[in-house]
């Protein structure tokens, strides 16, 4: 195929809210590509031949190459470059041969009704992304829905994860003649949801409590049986491990998952794949993940887990370095480059860090901290376990 790949956005009002280029654009089409949904609002203007898209998508962009030469139109909501299918577009064509005519978007449209400063709002979609990666501990954000059940289940998830007090606004059909707005608590609309909320829908939250905090977090914000990363050396080890975005981190031996959700908070596009043997704690673990809004992968137990994850980009050893062949496993796995990051407090642990660290290389460091207590009508000093950090990059 050769010619232009025009992404024309639409709104809910249909060809009366499009600009002249983008009117233009659709009724000199030959064939024009979209959901059912964004067809049907297309008028008898449009003469083109209308495309549904088939499911999965993206293999669908990819048959467009073999298409007659010529120009090819997509029909998208709103701003197609907002979580849709302008992005995938320019991934496939790349971006000489996409041109995109955006709409007023929904997001845009939501904080228009509602009084909120778009640049002071986060944007989350649960198009594809599981339902607890839209759960804050603060702040406002506009949720772009699935479909028409979108809003009852976000409303659950908030109250089950203790904020169901946020206030939810779901506004269906925006920019259309059929928009609606309803007002709630998460509580109450998870308690009595209606029943005729459009698929057609955002909502827009505004996070109770309000309980941010962009620092590593408190231990009692996690929920764990003592098997836990306490805060003063969490601090540490995410310095040490020094996320960066897009990087997924394997974090083994992981207890409650403080590790890895603290990666996940740490900057966009970080992921995190937790190893635990232990039943409950995995549990655990997906629970604390869920109240922290991030999405965690739990796998049982190393290194006989390993073979099915996703290769990692760096590993935090938190647990299990006594296992045999442990961390040579991890090490194996890491790409060249990667980096891994290892705690021990028994003696037993410490002296195979030491094996390596005399090996390999690396940055070894012994932390001890210690805890104010009243000792009597005083103050004493109560030691923390020392502990012993192991660094190193792959080469």
């Amino acid at each position: 195929m050769t010619g232009r790949v025009v992404v024309v956005g639409i709104g809910a009002d249909g060809m009366a809210g499009l600009a002249p280029a983008s009117a233009d654009e659709l009724r000199g089409a030959t064939t024009i590509y979209g959901s059912k949904r964004q067809l049907d609002l297309l008028d008898d203007t449009v003469r083109a031949e209308r495309r549904e898209w088939p499911s999965p998508l993206v293999p669908a962009l990819h048959a467009i190459r073999d298409e007659p030469p010529g120009d090819v139109h997509i029909v998208a909501s709103g701003d197609p470059m907002l979580h849709g299918i302008g992005g995938s577009a320019v991934r496939v064509f790349g971006p000489n041969r996409v041109v995109v005519l955006p709409h007023v978007s929904s997001v845009t449209l939501a904080c228009a009704r509602l009084g909120w400063a778009v640049q002071d709002t986060e944007v989350i979609s649960l198009v594809t992304a599981p339902l607890p990666t839209a759960v804050r501990r603060g702040g406002r954000a506009v949720v772009l829905s699935r479909d028409e059940s979108t809003p009852a289940a976000l409303a659950r998830v908030l109250a089950d994860t203790g904020r169901g007090d946020s206030e939810m606004s779901v506004l269906e059909q925006l920019g259309g003649p059929a928009e609606r707005r309803r007002d709630a608590t998460a509580r109450e609309w998870a308690a009595d949801p209606p029943g005729d909320v459009d698929a057609l829908n955002v909502v827009a939250v505004r996070y109770l409590p309000d309980a941010r905090q962009f620092q590593v977090l408190s231990d009692d914000a996690f929920a764990h049986d003592g098997q836990i990363t306490k805060q003063p050396m969490r601090a540490v080890t995410l310095a040490a491990l020094a996320p960066r975005p897009g990087e997924l981190l394997w974090d083994v031996g992981a207890g409650s998952g403080s590790i890895a959700i603290e990666w996940c908070r740490s900057g966009p596009g970080c992921r995190a794949i937790a190893f635990e043997q232990d039943q409950t704690r995995r549990q655990r673990i997906l629970a604390n993940a869920a109240a922290h809004g991030v999405d965690v992968a739990v796998h049982g137990a190393v290194p006989s887990a390993f073979g099915d994850a996703e290769p990692p980009s760096v590993v935090f050893i938190g647990g299990g370095l006594t296992h045999p062949g442990l961390l040579g496993a991890c090490l194996e796995r890491l790409p060249v480059g990667g980096r891994l990051v290892a705690n021990a407090v028994t003696a037993e642990s410490e002296v195979i860090l030491l094996q390596h660290y005399s090996q390999i290389g690396g940055t070894l460091r012994r932390y001890q901290h210690y805890r104010g207590e009243p000792v009597g009508t005083f103050t004493g000093w109560r030691p923390a376990m020392p502990v012993t950090q192991w660094a190193v990059t792959k080469s």
